[in-house]
């Protein structure tokens, strides 16, 4: 049995992407090539890896198999070329960081520039997704770090907080949910989702959360229009378009937070920490341990 390394890179990334084509782009080599590779594979082995549908593909049972010793291969990969890149010029660590919503466009932007300065060597490949999604992402090992809401399940991983973060309600000065709440007052999501909203452009997971939510009110969210960054959901806001859900720290940095009043949610989901989340992580690489220890140190300031 003989697998070289483009052949394990080749089908971890079809296995990630759930697509012979994109596993074929991200690992550089032709389709053509690709397919020959896994079918070659395959013939070694006497068994399919792959599970094909319309949808894409999946691996089967020896595939999975396959992708858990691919992973390690990988992973060991990667923490030689960490160990030794300083005596090697040229070496590039990779990073697979998933997150949610709120810390890829409020919290994660100043850390991870801070990081990215002091290690020119290190890539990261950055993705939004829900929180559900990341830990299950986290336990299949398709990524190294995930940022996730302390809402989910993350049994079986480690976890250090990286920051506080609150949902509120956005409504602007007039809006009629506003009326007659005293200061600090607080509103049931439940009490939104008949109103129309603003959100945000594209598939966030932020809406996601949302959505879901809404659905276990028996409820479908309303949405008058998406625009593509929180600052925008707030100027919407102001104007009277709408009411929105976002993290408290996009709504207090917003150039109109003057014109805009802010409720807090009374429901536990609401009020959440934001986790760094990993299978382990002393077998990270050297570099992707370096990330972990510089997002904990400036979410506590140090």
């Amino acid at each position: 049995m003989r697998f070289d390394l483009t052949d394990l890179k080749l089908f971890l990334r079809v296995s990630e992407t759930g697509s012979i084509t994109a596993g074929a782009a991200h690992a550089h080599l032709a389709l053509a090539s690709a397919s020959a590779r896994i079918r070659g594979m395959e013939d070694v082995l006497g068994v399919p890896l792959l599970q094909r549908s319309r949808r894409g593909v999946e691996p089967t049972a020896a595939g999975r198999t396959l992708l858990h010793h691919a992973r390690l291969i990988t992973q060991q990969m990667e923490k030689m070329r960490a160990d030794l890149g300083e005596y090697a010029s040229g070496l590039k660590g990779h990073i697979r960081l998933l997150c949610n919503t709120s810390a890829l466009t409020e919290f994660l932007p100043d850390a991870l520039a801070a990081f990215m300065a002091t290690h020119q060597h290190v890539n990261v490949d950055l993705e939004e997704r829900l929180s559900s999604d990341i830990v299950q992402a986290m336990r299949d090992e398709l990524a190294d770090v995930g940022i996730v809401t302390d809402s989910v399940d993350s049994s079986g991983l480690e976890t250090r907080l990286f920051c506080e973060d609150r949902l509120v309600l956005a409504l602007a000065l007039g809006h009629p949910l506003g009326k007659g709440l005293r200061r600090n007052a607080s509103l049931p999501f439940s009490a939104t989702v008949d109103h129309d909203f603003i959100g945000l452009a594209g598939d966030s997971a932020l809406q996601q959360y949302l959505g879901e939510h809404a659905t276990k009110l028996g409820k479908r969210l309303r949405y008058r229009v998406r625009v593509r960054s929180f600052d925008a959901i707030c100027r919407m806001v102001a104007s009277g378009a709408g009411l929105a859900v976002l993290p408290e720290s996009a709504v207090v940095r917003s150039r109109d937070a003057a014109n805009l009043k802010v409720v807090k949610l009374s429901d536990p989901w609401a009020r959440r920490r934001l986790l760094l989340c990993m299978r382990s992580y002393a077998d990270l690489p050297g570099y992707a341990r370096e990330l972990v220890d510089a997002l904990e140190a400036h979410a506590s300031g140090a």
